[in-house]
């Protein structure tokens, strides 16, 4: 049977973005091709880690984090411009999976990026993946903004958080984006997780990121009260931004299926939630997207 075809166009928004990653298994398991990614921030990482053939390493390391390896991960920044490097997060996903320059990629793939400058959104589909990751998700205020070509970027979440924009000449049956920034709605207890198919060897990834982190100061600590902190307000504040410009871009543009995130699924750095996120994308493909597999 012939493959329907995707043009795939995954969102920014923090640990939801983890949720792309239910979302492309379930893709996967419903013979959709995706021929080309526009991600911005967290689903620029998500989708040039699975353009580059790495999904399957990624999902089983973000699996293993614990709250303590997540908060072992950010590097604090000892200037003005922000309160995170983010180097650390991207040498460990860089030694991880791998880099690749993004035209070489068996899958179209293009990270947006924000010129602060120009106050222009950026299309970075050439040179490093990882360094268009980085640009990608350099949050304003949270991660330090990344210079290419002599233009220092920031997350791409600021003026276009559901790039819909670079797929659109491409010639798929479907463009489906993923909008990780949807209005709020109660969530009932975790679903279940679905057991995966052991594939290869099995490796203890947790064990590979205890041994990463255990040489590296512990640069924040666990909260002891449910109070917003600084980085608390930060990350909502992006959120209610993103919301707002989302919902221009998608008024503006017309995907053939929109799946909607709710903004309070996840905290930004709740990535130690990565099975409960990538099981809710998995089951919000599945009822947005059945009514579109071939008979």
């Amino acid at each position: 049977m012939t493959k329907s075809t995707v043009s795939l166009v995954l969102g920014s928004g923090a640990a939801r973005g983890l949720a792309h990653i239910g979302i492309l298994r379930w893709l996967g398991e419903n013979d959709f091709e995706v021929r080309s990614i526009a991600g911005s921030s967290m689903g620029a990482l998500v989708g040039g880690i699975y353009a580059a053939g790495k999904l399957d390493i990624y999902e089983d390391w973000v699996l293993a984090l614990e709250p303590m390896d997540v908060l072992r991960l950010l590097d604090v920044s000892w200037n003005w411009t922000a309160l995170l490097k983010g180097d650390r997060i991207i040498d460990a996903l860089r030694e991880l999976v791998g880099d690749q320059n993004i035209e070489d990629l068996p899958i179209a793939f293009t990270a947006v990026a924000t010129d602060i400058e120009s106050e222009k959104e950026v299309w970075l589909s050439k040179g490093s993946l990882f360094d268009a990751i980085r640009a990608s998700i350099a949050i304003p205020t949270i991660f330090t903004p990344h210079e290419i070509n002599g233009r220092r970027l920031l997350d791409g979440g600021l003026t276009n958080p559901v790039p819909i924009a670079p797929t659109l000449n491409d010639a798929t049956d479907f463009t489906i984006a993923v909008n990780l920034n949807a209005q709020s709605e109660r969530l009932g207890a975790p679903a279940e997780k679905r057991p995966r198919k052991p594939k290869g060897e099995s490796v203890s990834y947790h064990e590979k990121i205890r041994s990463f982190i255990d040489g590296l100061q512990t640069t924040f600590g666990a909260k002891s009260t449910k109070d917003w902190d600084l980085v608390d307000i930060i990350t909502r504040s992006f959120d209610t931004m993103q919301s707002q410009v989302a919902r221009l871009k998608l008024a503006a543009y017309s995907p053939d299926v929109i799946i909607s995130i709710p903004r309070n699924a996840a905290r930004a750095f709740e990535f130690d939630r990565a099975a409960e996120m990538i099981e809710l994308g998995y089951q919000k493909a599945q009822s947005e997207l059945s009514h579109l597999r071939k008979a």
